[in-house]
């Protein structure tokens, strides 16, 4: 396909708009003063007084009382999960354990409301509460990342990532298109106009991390629609370290040219340097993408700053907000002000109507994460995924990368074990802790069965877990592992563990668990 023939670099966008990041402009971002910090919660349960740690449980009671009385099963789900979550140590990095208030927002009659459109703005009458809620979860992000702007809808983090890149898209190609024929809006072009615009929106190019460096499959992968869409090219590591290697993804990036450059992981144990990631970006006039969906709590915990801190650096970021966030599930963007507009247009443009319930406890979540104590817990998620990297280290466990920098750390659990990541992965289930498997650079076993393993810290660290307890995980993980075995020769899903071995691990995760009890203000 051709290279893109579309003019503004991410550098002259960013001076234009007055700096990195430039003043508000839009309803979203209007908000940044409302964004003030919740009082007297930390973001988790502990942090509750007494009457209000009473009042969760009867509210839960209550709640599953009624649901029961329509469908039984529904409740009796509700119920066994939270069994499940309390009896297995949950180790899988994009998890996380919300607060109570943050799950009970989602359960009201903002359900009942469509509100497509922004605040101010809907298409439907009747949305005061909804602006509202929004607007407060737009300040609350606004301030926390310190962005010019923040658009709260994404029902998710691919949503989100798909309202980013057709915003670019409408930035970049349609905008162009428009003025060049002296039309305002999409309608007024004629049909010989409409297709050369369909054309050219579908003729862009994108760079992305690879898969199996620790990209995300949102990130122009075939089998998702980012890779329908876009010409993708993928930036791999380097084989020996399985570092980022800038020099190389620059000359990359000069060659292949594209439209989006895009930043991010889901399995890369270290923080890359968004700094030198821009200045490629800008080099080539591609605009930058951050998806920070993994990292997000880090950035807002102020873990991660400057270089490492996508937000100055970008055009567009994404993330979730149930990660390392500690919120409910979905997705934001945050976006300079040049791109505020087209962000904006995020529905009807590629969402449905916005949840006006989940948008309330996005509110709570960021509001929690405004707390002083979400610093700390941030730098905990750090500390405690060093202290499982080196314990795992100690006991002989090849790792990616040699350690962690962040909250993963990543197995390579067939060159450690002779395992399959899928293998593997049952046999940690079968020993009391929920993990997943993934690939790991250049994977013999490709990336369904995989070689690896991916660990992470933020759901473990918002129970309470210390640096110390971390290790005795990754004692128990050894130990599973080592008593784990492929069931035959050709075997890449089925493996024996020795039974008396599983008991044993299952053991010590309940003793552990038993010292940080999941929502200990909840007895159903």
């Amino acid at each position: 396909m051709p290279e893109s023939t579309t003019t503004t670099g991410s550098t002259a966008a960013r001076a234009a708009a007055g700096g990195t990041r430039g003043a508000a402009t839009t309803a979203g971002t209007q908000a940044a003063a409302a964004g003030r910090p919740a009082a007297g919660t930390a973001g988790t349960p502990a942090a509750a007084t007494a009457d209000t740690r009473a009042a969760t449980g009867a509210a839960y009671r209550s709640a599953l009382e009624v649901i029961a009385a329509a469908e039984p099963d529904v409740a009796d789900a509700i119920t066994g999960e939270l069994a499940s979550q309390r009896r297995q140590l949950k180790l899988i990095a994009s998890e996380n354990y919300a607060s109570p208030a943050v799950l009970l927002a989602m359960g009201n009659w903002l359900s009942d409301k469509y509100a497509e459109g922004t605040p101010g703005h809907r298409l439907y009458a009747g949305c005061e509460m909804v602006d509202r809620v929004e607007t407060l979860a737009a300040g609350h992000a606004i301030a926390l990342f310190g962005a010019d702007h923040a658009y709260v809808q994404p029902h998710s983090g691919i949503d989100a990532n798909l309202v980013a890149y057709w915003a670019i898209l409408a930035n970049r190609v349609e905008r162009p298109a428009l003025a060049a024929v002296g039309a305002k809006h999409v309608n007024d072009l004629e049909p010989a106009a409409w297709e050369r615009l369909r054309r050219e929106l579908h003729a862009q190019r994108m760079m992305g991390m690879a898969l199996d460096a620790g990209g995300h499959l949102t990130h122009g992968f075939r089998p998702n629609i980012s890779g329908k869409l876009f010409d993708q090219a993928s930036y791999g590591t380097d084989p020996a370290s399985g570092l980022l290697d800038y020099g190389v993804i620059a000359a990359q990036a000069r060659e292949f040219r594209p439209l989006v450059l895009v930043a991010g992981y889901s399995a890369y144990p270290r923080n890359p340097n968004f700094a030198t990631l821009a200045e490629i970006a800008d080099e080539v006039g591609a605009t930058f993408m951050v998806d920070m969906a993994h990292f997000a709590g880090l950035v807002a915990g102020k873990v991660l700053t400057g270089d490492l801190d996508p937000v100055p650096h970008a055009d567009v970021v994404t993330s979730t907000t149930h990660k390392s966030l500690r919120g409910p599930r979905g997705g934001l963007v945050l976006c300079t002000s040049e791109y505020a507009p087209d962000v904006d247009r995020g529905c009807p443009m590629v969402l449905g109507g916005p949840l006006p319930h989940v948008m309330a406890a996005k509110a709570v979540a960021l509001a929690e994460a405004r707390q002083s104590s979400f610093s700390g817990y941030a730098s905990r998620i750090v500390d405690n995924a060093r202290a499982l990297a080196d314990g795992l280290l100690r006991r002989d466990v090849r790792l990616v990368t040699g350690g962690t920098d962040n909250h993963i750390v990543l197995m390579n659990v067939g060159a450690s074990y002779g395992l399959t990541g899928r293998q593997a992965e049952q046999a940690l289930l079968d020993a009391g802790l929920v993990t997943n498997r993934n690939a790991v650079p250049a994977d013999p076993q490709g990336a369904w069965y995989t070689s690896g393993v991916r660990l992470g810290t933020p759901a473990l660290t918002t129970l309470g877990f210390s640096p110390d307890e971390l290790d005795e995980v990754a004692d128990v993980i050894v130990a599973a592992l080592r008593a784990t075995a492929p069931a035959n020769a050709t075997a890449k899903a089925k493996y024996q563990l020795e039974p008396r071995t599983a008991e044993a691990c299952r053991r010590r995760c309940a003793d552990l668990l038993a010292r940080h009890r999941l929502y200990p203000e909840i007895e159903l």
